[in-house]
């Protein structure tokens, strides 16, 4: 599929639904793709696949949005409870964004007393279950006027060649431990190491397995400070403290004094390193 991205106006609205139930996600889309306004339905069985399409882990045009300075999706349908990450939990991520997509709950009446918190968290609307097609086809009306208001206004703002986007801080990376869904900030991680085509993520707690290339995150998380420095390891640049040359060739340190780890160079990357220390660190390093 080529870099290209599509908005409202020439093409109709990108959405995410997100439900564990089969049933539920196969009404939803069902009805999401009846609107005229809609253009394509992704779905989801679970928050985490959803954070994991919404980083463009499967789909280029995902990814081309966002490098373009749009929202990866231009709204994200999700149950509110689901296991593990429940659809709560998804909105704090959502928040987090730099340019986030729409929200809107689909919420059985027991969980309505979780909607006042829903709105605190940005949500645009919600749906009750039973799903009525009245109220989906007036919630992506909302939508398309939210998105038809903050399209101009993004377009302006999305970076370029001459004005980059800074890095953040603030993705999480979801992971699985112990059955259980936990949400690993970015910034937490020290450093990154290849284990076939998975990563494990090292932070000052213990290490994560991610269904993730390093060279995905590599090309990602550039901008956010991380360097390679071996076909085998990541690493975050402002928590090296030394470049030592060891019997085998350069070797660098992350962290100081009992929990400080000592990671080979290779010889490929070392030129590169070593620039990279001693420029002056970017704006948010």
């Amino acid at each position: 599929m080529p870099d290209t991205v599509s908005t409202q106006d020439n093409a109709g609205l990108l959405v995410l639904a997100v439900d564990d139930e089969a049933p539920g996600l196969s009404e939803i889309k069902f009805l999401l793709e009846s609107s005229p306004h809609i253009r394509r339905v992704l779905t989801a069985f679970d928050a985490a696949e959803a954070l994991r399409i919404l980083r463009g882990d499967y789909e280029q045009e995902v990814m081309a949005r966002t490098k373009a300075g749009l929202p990866p999706v231009d709204a994200v349908f999700a149950d509110i409870n689901m296991p593990g990450l429940s659809g709560m939990d998804l909105a704090r991520v959502l928040s987090a964004f730099r340019y986030p997509p729409a929200l809107v709950f689909v919420t059985g009446v027991e969980e309505r007393d979780a909607l006042i918190t829903a709105f605190d968290v940005g949500a645009l609307d919600f749906i009750n279950k039973p799903i009525n097609e009245e109220r989906v086809l007036k919630a992506i009306s909302r939508v398309a006027d939210r998105v038809g208001r903050t399209a101009a206004p993004a377009a302006q703002a999305a970076p370029s060649a001459q004005n980059p986007a800074e890095p953040t801080d603030d993705e999480v990376i979801p992971v699985e431990l112990g059955g259980t869904i936990k949400l690993v900030p970015r910034a937490s991680v020290r450093y990154v190491e290849a284990q076939g085509d998975y990563a494990r993520l090292h932070t000052q707690d213990g290490s994560h397995l991610v269904r993730i290339p390093l060279a995905q995150l590599e090309e990602r998380w550039a901008n956010a400070g991380f360097v390679r420095i071996h076909r085998s390891y990541l690493v975050a640049l402002p928590l090296v403290s030394e470049l030592r040359m060891t019997a085998n060739g350069y070797a660098v340190v992350i962290g100081t004094g009992e929990g400080a780890k000592e990671l080979p160079v290779s010889r490929r990357h070392t030129k590169e390193l070593k620039e990279r220390i001693v420029r002056p660190p970017k704006s948010g390093w």
